[in-house]
């Protein structure tokens, strides 16, 4: 992020700094987000993939996420990187926290240094020794917000970052029916994990949801309708919490991702709410 425009900010130890989409056909996949981003993508060599391509989308000139061809044996769908000062000693971490290493690390030309690993409560998560230069935009409208961690096994997630972040940890849900915790960097929230309830499927494996910030002046209702009409889907209609007006969405491959009106903030309702649409 770049330090001096509004809406973008360095990227400390601990923090989210990069999201990228694995998706099965790049060009409709670009279309998609453009329409309900509008972001411009850029198209670089990356041996690591099964094309040869790593496209590289932006807002207003700054880097918003990646997006890649999935490969044969591989999911479509969105996943989260963590900032770390050192891979190496990260994947040491990783597996003394009971997680496991799945790749790397691996050195990038001009792009630091990425770790590739299964948390401790079976959640996939990527970390990035970034280089000092490193631009990721958030905290305004059409790009990232912020991540849900949904996993079976709060415990073993909080244990695991926690320890390998020094994250503080607070509950605000109840803790009983609606267990969501967030994960706080110097008491601010960077963060978030929620113990998936009865809405999921008992075997719905532990994932990231990744969230995208939408203007006021737009709003999540025509978002999620624009979504449709370029082909994706709305998995959870629009509905309001103390965090904004909220709406999770699928792409046209099926990936799921949230955006959030932060304009919208439902009041006269504890934060224990926030996470559980679900409750009539």
């Amino acid at each position: 992020m770049s330090v001096d425009s509004p809406g973008y900010r360095t990227i400390p130890t601990g923090l989210p700094c990069w999201v990228e989409l694995a998706c099965y056909d790049e060009a409709a996949t670009q279309r998609f987000y453009s329409g309900v981003f509008g972001w411009r993508y850029e198209v670089h060599r990356d041996p690591a993939t099964p094309t040869g391509r790593y496209s590289i989308s932006s807002l207003d000139g700054v880097p918003t996420g990646g997006l890649y061809q999935a490969g044969t044996h591989s999911a479509p769908g969105w996943t989260l990187h963590i900032s770390v000062p050192h891979t190496a000693n990260a994947a040491e971490w990783v597996e003394h926290l009971g997680g496991e290493v799945t790749l790397g690390p691996v050195a990038i030309p001009k792009r630091g240094s990425i770790l590739h690993a299964i948390d401790a409560c079976g959640a996939p998560i990527v970390f990035w020794e970034a280089p000092h230069d490193w631009e990721f935009a958030s905290g305004a409208p059409g790009t990232f917000s912020g991540a849900d961690l949904n996993t079976h096994d709060g415990v073993a997630a909080d244990h695991f970052y926690t320890k390998l972040f020094s994250y503080s940890c607070r509950q605000v849900g109840d803790g009983d029916s609606i267990d969501y915790a967030e994960y706080l960097i110097d008491r601010e929230p960077v963060l978030y994990r929620y113990v998936m309830g009865a809405e999921y499927e008992p075997d719905t494996p532990p994932h990231w949801l990744v969230y995208f910030e939408i203007s006021p002046a737009r709003g999540t209702d025509a978002a999620a309708g624009q979504a449709l009409m370029l082909g994706g889907s709305v998995v959870l209609e629009p509905y309001d919490t103390p965090f904004g007006r909220t709406a999770l969405l699928a792409d046209p491959d099926g990936s799921v991702f949230a955006v959030i009106d932060h304009s919208r903030v439902l009041q006269g309702v504890g934060r224990a709410e926030v996470d559980d649409p679900y409750d009539d």
